[in-house]
């Protein structure tokens, strides 16, 4: 069903669809003034949609007052039937994911122009404590004048514990560890997922690749990229340090600002390439400052490894800590020299002896051994023969397990029996052994779900949940 208007506004066309509603191309007819409009669509309750407009209004509220060259214009919000909208700067040109995804290899000198000018909106935005929490390819337009502009401030602030899981996992190969685990975005989580962009347009393949969406949160939280000179030898080595700075994994080793992730771009062929040695140097970094830590909870002494630690929790986390150092090397040469010692004390096996019949002597009359028949000796008593025992060359059929299917809503951490099994979506279905299973799904944003299957085997039970 075509719309003709929303609000004030006259819809002309629809420019595209996606996870929260629709972007059209609309007339202002007020100024007369082309605008584009999105919408996000209000599919809750009647309590949860008026939380939701508060939010809505609020954030888009606080969108719009930035105002800054690279950072997209807000003009108006409202409701229109079952949709809240934004009104914003319409804007002729193509995003970033549009640029990768034709092939187009970009010049170093454009990739620093383009990426600067999206530090410089960034930087506008944090200094009004505005965070976006959503940058990625497709979020970042260019303009056929050359301009940079970051979209979706509005909306990108209004997806976590609101309405779908939207910046939260939307984008998992550019969102900033922080995010996947569930801790507070800031500033420093938008220098990461700029820094990813960056590395994406240099190398031309994102910088967390996998298989599942699994693989690839594994890779944001726990892997550093190979350097971007590794994959585009064209490239300055300046970019290796930027680009390590940036999507560092800590928040405290990133940019502080994206002022200066812009300064660095720009001056990109003073820089020379990070050294080895600072990766150990941010380890370390991590290091003093548990050290540090320690110290605020036990004293100095205990933080430092000295002797004469007054703290009773401390003199036993290091009593552990000496026990663990002593006792495995003792527990090793003791289970070196039960191996040593064992062939001495253990029963030896008898070798089993074959006994041949042996044949009787020739009696000495005779002349010609061809003669007489030969006799067997006297045999021993055998010993009574052992029952015989069909033995099977067909291997036993397998266990026949149950199945368990997910339709978990916007998204879950599966757990059965304690066990992590993956994140539905994308897991849709295991196998298990037949009996009672507990199942909890958890959401970093919503309480957790339980629930108690008894499974049977070759029977599908499906669970469906949905966070509210």
């Amino acid at each position: 069903m075509s719309l003709d208007s929303l609000g004030r506004y006259e819809i002309l066309e629809e420019l595209g669809r996606g996870a929260m509603g629709v972007v059209y191309k609309a007339r202002d007819p007020l100024i007369d003034r082309t605008v584009a409009i999105k919408t996000v669509d209000l599919d809750l309750s009647p309590d949860r949609t008026e939380a939701f407009e508060r939010r809505f209004y609020r954030e888009a509220k606080s969108a719009g007052q930035l105002n800054h060259l690279n950072i997209v214009t807000i003009y108006d919000v409202g409701r229109s039937g079952g949709s809240a909208y934004i009104a914003m700067e319409f804007l002729e040109g193509k995003s970033l994911r549009e640029i990768i995804d034709s092939g187009v290899v970009l010049p170093p000198e454009q990739i620093v122009e383009i990426v600067a000018q999206a530090a410089d909106g960034l930087g506008c935005a944090h200094k009004n404590h505005v965070i976006h929490r959503d940058i990625k390819p497709a979020n970042i337009m260019l303009l056929d004048s050359g301009t940079v502009k970051i979209t979706d401030f509005g909306i990108a602030l209004l997806s976590k514990g609101s309405l779908t899981l939207g910046s939260v996992f939307g984008s998992p190969k550019y969102i900033s560890p922080e995010q996947v685990v569930g801790q507070q975005a800031d500033a420093r989580s938008d220098i990461f997922s700029l820094g990813t962009v960056l590395y994406e347009l240099l190398t031309g393949s994102p910088a967390f690749t996998a298989s599942d969406l699994d693989a690839v949160l594994c890779q944001v939280i726990n892997e550093m990229p190979a350097a971007p000179s590794t994959r585009n030898p064209n490239i300055a080595p300046g970019f290796d340090r930027i680009t390590a700075r940036a999507m560092a994994k800590h928040p405290d080793d990133r940019y502080p600002s994206a002022q200066e992730m812009a300064e660095d771009l720009r001056n990109f062929q003073d820089l020379e390439a990070p050294a080895d040695v600072q990766v150990s140097q941010r380890t370390l970094d991590r290091r003093l400052r548990w050290r540090d830590a320690a110290k605020a909870r036990f004293g100095a002494e205990a933080a430092d490894r000295q002797v004469g630690v007054s703290s009773p929790v401390a003199n036993a986390v290091w009593r552990r800590r000496n026990m663990i150092v002593i006792g495995v090397p003792v527990a090793l040469l003791v289970v070196a020299a039960a191996w040593a010692l064992a062939p001495k004390y253990l029963p030896k096996q008898e070798q089993p002896v074959l006994r041949v019949a042996a044949l009787a002597p020739l009696p000495a009359a005779a002349t010609n051994p061809g003669d007489l028949p030969l006799r067997a000796a006297p045999r021993e008593a055998s010993p009574p023969s052992l029952p015989v025992v069909a033995v099977s060359n067909t291997p036993p059929s397998p266990a026949r397990a149950g199945r368990l299917a997910f339709a978990v809503s916007p998204w879950g951490e599966v757990y059965v029996d304690g066990r992590r099994r993956g994140i539905s979506p994308p897991l849709q279905e295991i196998k298990l052994s037949p009996g009672k299973h507990v199942v909890e799904i958890r959401n970093t944003t919503f309480q957790r779900h339980t629930q108690t299957v008894d499974l049977d085997a070759d029977v599908s039970v499906r669970i469906k949940h949905k966070f509210q």
